[in-house]
């Protein structure tokens, strides 16, 4: 039997440990997936986000407080800890706004070719991880 003429596997009952497993998803279903979890992510930290806000512009002894949070911690929280959940913050805006904008790209000219969603899905991933580490390294004091 030959490649082309080989059938294709035919899945009725899909098991989530062995057949999702194999699955290889292209870049542009993990840029749509991620653009979903990253909105979900900011919406369950939004709480966060808003207190962030209020602590860093409200006076000078709440901006305090909140650079204490990064240095030392808030509460039970440890200040690396903290960073991180920042910092995961950080990656679901960017990868969102990127994806979103890509979204938006190939809705008003119609570019929804298999070859422009694969380049476009792999520039999004890039630009977001590579941003979301230079971000990170400057929140975690490296430059």
């Amino acid at each position: 039997m030959t490649e082309l003429t080989r059938k294709r596997p035919e899945f009725r009952n899909i098991n989530a440990f062995t057949d999702l497993t194999t699955y290889r998803l292209p870049p542009a279903g993990w840029v749509s997936i991620l653009h979903r979890a990253s909105g979900a992510l900011m919406f369950v930290l939004l709480p966060l986000i808003v207190w962030l806000f209020d602590t860093s512009v409200s006076s000078e002894l709440s901006f305090d407080r909140f650079t204490a949070a990064f240095a030392v911690g808030l509460g039970f929280v440890p200040g690396w800890l903290f960073k991180l959940v920042v910092l995961s913050i950080i990656w679901a805006y960017l990868h969102h706004l990127i994806a979103g904008i890509r979204h938006l790209y190939m809705d008003a000219s119609h570019a929804v070719s298999k070859e422009f969603g694969k380049s476009s899905a792999i520039v999004t991933l890039v630009l977001s991880i590579g941003l979301t580490v230079v971000l990170g390294a400057k929140l975690f004091g490296l430059y």
